[in-house]
């Protein structure tokens, strides 16, 4: 007979790169309340994260302790050499079975409007108000101008690259979907 408790136990994404908690972030379709258990890591202590430290070392976490990780739009704030110990490090607390799911900015709709000469324009709006194609590529203006630098942006993606990152870091199978909102959205899976 199985056993219920552990049944019934909530599975853990360890949200990485959380910012300022809000259980609205854990994307529902992935994430769905009741089922996930949510812990914050961020790099910011001013948000008050379960975690203090990078996405580059995640000391703190256990190996094979998450079912999950969600990284939302902060890979592109690292610098390029250190996209591959980020991925390690969501490959290594990774339990089997485990995936990671990663959204960040797609360079090749960003450029399509920088093409345009609409560097300047916005080009959609979030709840940090207008986002435009120079703030996704280099990071949030309003932000930075603030003194927040670790909102700068220090690399970037398309799809095929951010599939052969995820790829070199050991995930045996990958998928990259562009969302036509000017975001990648890759889901990175390891195998039971």
């Amino acid at each position: 007979m199985p056993d219920t408790a552990l049944e019934a136990q909530p599975r853990t994404v360890l949200h990485v790169g959380c910012g300022a908690a809000n259980p609205a972030k854990l994307p529902g379709e992935f994430f769905p309340a009741g089922e996930w258990r949510e812990l914050r890591l961020d790099i910011d202590p001013a948000v008050q994260p379960d975690i203090i430290a990078s996405i580059t070392e995640m000391g703190e976490v256990p190996s094979g302790s998450v079912d999950a990780v969600w990284s939302s739009h902060n890979v592109e704030h690292l610098y390029p050499h250190e996209v591959p110990l980020a991925f390690a490090e969501f490959r290594r607390v990774l339990k089997p079975g485990g995936f990671a799911l990663i959204t960040l900015p797609d360079l090749q709709q960003i450029a399509e409007l920088v093409a345009q000469d609409r560097l300047g324009d916005p080009a959609y709006m979030s709840p940090m108000g207008p986002i435009t194609p120079l703030d996704m590529l280099y990071g949030h203006n309003a932000s930075l101008a603030q003194g927040n630098s670790f909102m700068g942006h220090r690399t970037g993606f398309t799809a095929r690259t951010l599939e052969t990152a995820l790829q070199a870091a050991g995930f045996p199978l990958v998928r990259v979907v562009r969302d036509g909102k000017f975001a990648l959205w890759a889901t990175a899976w390891l195998i039971a």
